[in-house]
């Protein structure tokens, strides 16, 4: 198999993941014997079928893949469990939009024909996702892709809520509950996103009752809504209105005798002190109606407008009510004052329309009774959260919460299956997608299902035991529940993570998974939130069809801190292209070193190292132990969920240890320009073969396309070898290639044993010095504006003898890295005029500036010093100025004399390289 010369990612992608899902490598199967391949499981976080590929999603699914893939390659019998959610508010909300554009509406259809349209639009679009996912390289068993209405998952919805219902954590009943004008359904609390905006407070004069000109002035953000007042209320520790408690009120522009109470829920230092109390349109108001036995008044339609409670404002939207009202109070002379306000406003979480608190006929669940076991499976770490700093925001919302509203008054989603009788109003609720029975109660045949849908997210509270089969005992349930990773994002800990645990828990018995992962948001480069609307938003699909999917990965996983904010900068993915690249091409150039090197010298000239290296050089132990090391970090980090260290422990060693040095100080002995041994040629090519083979395989579950193009021109050279395997490196090289694909050859590890025979500390100490002294050799170079193609004299002064031996014995390493004429060891010597030095560890290197650079050098140095000299006249001459100084702010002229200061330094230290650079 050939390598052509440069990488294409697009035809590698394309060609792989068609050969990975029809090869069935993705599937995993449920008749293994856990005691052979111990079972993995991850759920996907199922995405909208209305939804697009976005760069949150890349990085939660690109992680989910590492670890699938990593297990996989580790023995496990890994599944991960794909699917997507029927987004009962997006969904519906985007076909009335497109149903509109053909001049229909969802009334005008009728519930059974919009349902149609539904479906229809799902077929068409919601598996644009699926597509998308499957171009990131996710290695989903599609075999066993769900979707939350399927008929099996419809059933378990159903058979939870029967269950709930009849254990009477389930009920109905009229409530305050947040309601969206826009959708017309009802939100959770965690479906309420909030928002500081500006806006106005507004004090009204309530008359008292038979005391004419005295008032009860309270302050509200929301004037329309006093149509509905039932009390004014005051705090009973408030010594202002003690006298006022028990009093009477009227209520302005509606004439409605109304008392003043007191409630401890009041805050002294709001507005006056005085608020009023609208039971039913504010949270706190309907707590204190109840506690006061308050007459609840909506004045409110479903679309947030006037009702015909008070006619004089009936049909008027909220907002065009709320200014006839207040120039009414005006006109009548009951406002006292506007002050501006900053208010936390709610909106709902798929429209933005602002939300009203709403009374009206729902369906709650009781989470009180769930939360208890809920909480303690986290505090005794049955489940654990990554980074462990979640926990506090689990707890707060844990202690904090209110019963969950789970009905919607929606037509697309899981239906109610509840029935009431026409005839005596008896409830009926089955566990059945139909009711064909009598009323229990009074035995009328005519029953009518509940119009409403449930919350979304009560389907998806179910997803990690409903895509295993439940109710029914399956095998998958059997093997694959508890699940062991879930990897989400921390702002939907409250909306599904928590459920989730509570439902895994009341009907398993069980966590529905061990581990949960909350991965970083992916914000802009400057860390704001990206958005269509501000511009900012990055396209993955883009930057996969510019840098490769592979490189994209890579870059996210490398981003991939337990930080919980990324600022993503594409420049760090064009990084990792040429990542990509250097791989390619180190692939390429040992492919094209190990040309001559058959099986069995790779099985042979690999055998691990002995204590005395006898038989490997210095670079081959050397590198042997940084790549043991960094195979052992890097399950390390995924263990611990640090892939970002994984990434870069991968990156350091493959571009700065393996390519930059040890390929190029192989090259000789290869091409057998050092003189060497055939079994130290041989040694040099099996090392490099097998530490490329296995960093293939450490790397495969980040960028699994390239790496399974580059392992398969590996495999197609040795795979077929007729060699008895031994324990070499190169024989469990040989074996991993005997697989059809590298995802599912064996994960390269290293036991404890097989760890303490490569690393080699000595080799690692002497390595680190010489490549100490390369570097400071180049950047000194660097410095003095050495071209690459001109040669230098170098010496080299250490006192230690030990030392000194060293670098005799290996001036090679340092001669075939750096461009030298010469280079000297030595134990003490005078500087020279021409000579820059830089100190490596106990080694001071001297580079000699080549004669053909001095005269221009000294010639550059004196043209910089007349340059500063003109400027530090002019700078002093603008500081002795009396005009300047006295006119100027104090901060300019201290910036003015920091600047002369700065030139009066350069002006120096380019005089004392002069003066270097023409003693003698």
């Amino acid at each position: 198999m050939e390598l052509p010369s440069r990488y294409d990612p697009k035809a590698a992608e394309t060609k792989w993941y068609e050969w990975w899902e029809n090869k069935g490598f993705f599937h995993a199967d449920e008749t293994v014997d856990p005691s052979e391949r111990p079972p993995y499981c991850i759920v996907i976080p199922p995405p909208n079928i209305t939804g697009i590929l976005h760069m949150g999603h890349a990085l939660n699914n690109t992680l989910q893949d590492v670890l699938i893939r990593w297990k996989r390659m580790s023995g496990f019998n890994a599944l991960w469990v794909p699917g997507t959610d029927h987004a009962s508010i997006a969904t519906q909300v985007v076909v009335e939009r497109a149903i509109k554009a053909e001049g229909l509406t969802r009334e005008g259809l009728g519930r059974e024909r919009f349902l149609e349209r539904v479906w229809q639009w799902k077929e068409k679009h919601g598996r644009i996702i699926v597509t998308q996912l499957k171009r990131l390289g996710c290695s989903c068993d599609w075999q066993r892709e769900r979707f939350t209405m399927d008929p099996g998952l419809s059933r378990a919805v159903r058979t939870v809520f029967k269950r709930l219902y009849d254990e009477g954590l389930i009920y109905r009943g009229n409530y305050l509950v947040n309601w969206c004008p826009r959708c017309r359904t009802t939100l959770s609390d965690d479906e309420v996103e909030f928002t500081e905006k500006p806006g106005k407070l507004w004090y009204i004069r309530y008359p008292l009752e038979g005391e004419s000109g005295k008032f009860a002035v309270v302050a509200t953000t929301r004037p329309e809504t006093m149509l509905g007042d039932t009390a004014v209320a005051v705090n009973p520790s408030d010594e202002r209105y003690r006298d006022w408690i028990g009093k009477y009120v009227i209520l302005p522009l509606v004439g409605r005798r109304i008392p003043v109470i007191a409630d401890d829920f009041v805050e002294k230092e709001f507005g006056t002190g005085m608020v009023k109390i609208t039971p039913a349109h504010d949270f706190n108001d309907y707590q204190a109606g109840k506690r006061h036995g308050l007459e609840e008044i909506n004045v409110l339609t479903p679309d947030a407008k006037i009702n015909e409670t008070v006619p004089a404002y009936a049909g008027l939207d909220r907002y065009e009510a709320r200014k006839r009202i207040v120039a009414d109070l005006e006109a009548q002379g009951l406002i006292e004052k506007i002050e501006d306000y900053t208010q936390r406003s709610g909106e709902c979480y798929r429209c933005h329309t602002v939300i009203e608190p709403y009374v009206s006929l729902q369906w709650f669940v009781k989470m009180a009774p769930l939360a208890e076991p809920a909480r303690k499976a986290v505090e005794e770490g049955r489940v654990r959260f990554i980074p462990k700093s979640r926990e506090r925001d689990y707890y707060h919302w844990l202690d904090n919460l209110r019963d969950w509203c789970i009905s919607r008054q929606l037509w697309w989603g899981h239906r109610i299956p509840a029935w009431t009788c026409e005839q005596c109003g008896e409830l009926v609720v089955t566990d059945t997608e139909t009711y064909d029975g009598n009323c229990p109660k009074c035995g009328n045949r005519r029953l009518v299902q509940d119009p409403d849908v449930l919350d979304t997210w009560f389907s998806s509270a179910l997803w990690p035991f409903s895509t295993l089969g439940w109710p029914d005992d399956t095998r998958e349930l059997q093997l694959f529940y508890p699940t062991d990773t879930l990897v989400t994002a921390k702002d939907i800990i409250f909306l599904w993570v928590a459920r989730m645990i509570m439902m895994g828990l009341h009907f398993l018995g069980e966590v529905p998974f061990r581990d949960v992962y909350f991965n970083p948001i992916v914000g802009d480069e400057h860390g704001k939130k990206m958005s269509k609307s501000k511009g900012n938003a990055i396209d993955p699909l883009d930057l996969m069809a510019e840098y490769g999917t592979d490189a994209l990965r890579i870059t996210l996983c490398d981003y991939a801190a337990q930080e919980q904010h990324i600022a993503f900068s594409v420049k760090r993915c064009e990084g990792y292209r040429n990542f990509m690249n250097k791989i390619w091409n180190a692939a390429r150039l040992v492919l094209g070193l190990t040309q001559d090197l058959g099986a069995e010298q790779l099985s042979q000239a690999s055998a691990l190292p002995t204590r005395d290296g006898t038989s490997l050089l210095l670079e081959d132990r050397w590198i042997l132990a940084e790549y043991a090391l960094t195979v052992q970090n890097v399950n390390k980090a995924l263990e611990t969920y640090r892939f970002d260290d994984a990434v870069r422990a991968i990156y350091d060693f493959l571009w700065k240890d393996y390519c930059d040095y040890y390929l190029e100080l192989i090259k000789p002995r290869i091409y057998g320009n050092a003189g060497g041994s055939e079994q130290s040629k041989h040694i040099a090519q099996a090392t490099a073969a097998v530490i490329l083979e296995g960093m293939l395989r450490l790397l495969h579950p980040f960028c699994p396309f390239i790496t399974e193009e580059l392992w398969q021109a590996l495999r197609s050279r040795w795979s077929n070898a007729l060699v008895t395997l031994g324990n070499s490196l190169g024989d469990k090289m040989l074996a991993a290639l005997r697989h059809e694909s590298i995802m599912i050859a064996p994960w390269s590890k290293f036991d404890e044993q097989e760890l303490a025979s490569l690393v080699d500390e000595k080799a690692q100490a002497a390595i680190r010095l010489l490549q100490e002294i390369v570097y400071a050799i180049r950047n000194i170079r660097g410095e003095m504006k050495v071209p690459p193609a001109v040669a230098t004299d170098v010496k080299l002064v250490c006192a230690d003898k030990a030392t000194r031996a060293l670098l005799e014995e290996h001036r090679d390493f340092i001669e075939r890295l750096t461009n030298l004429k010469s280079l000297g060891i030595h134990s003490e010597l005078a500087p020279s005029a021409f000579t820059s030095t830089a100190v490596a560890g106990p080694v001071v290197a001297h580079v000699e500036l080549p004669a053909e650079m001095r005269d221009a050098e000294i010639a550059r140095i004196e043209r910089e010093l007349t340059r500063l000299s003109q400027a530090i006249e002019n700078q002093k001459r603008k500081l002795s100025s009396e005009a300047f100084v006295s006119k100027a702010p104090a901060a300019v002229v201290e910036k003015e004399k920091s600047k002369l200061e700065q030139l009066e330094t350069e002006y120096t230290q380019y005089s004392a390289k002069l003066a270097q650079l023409t003693k003698g």
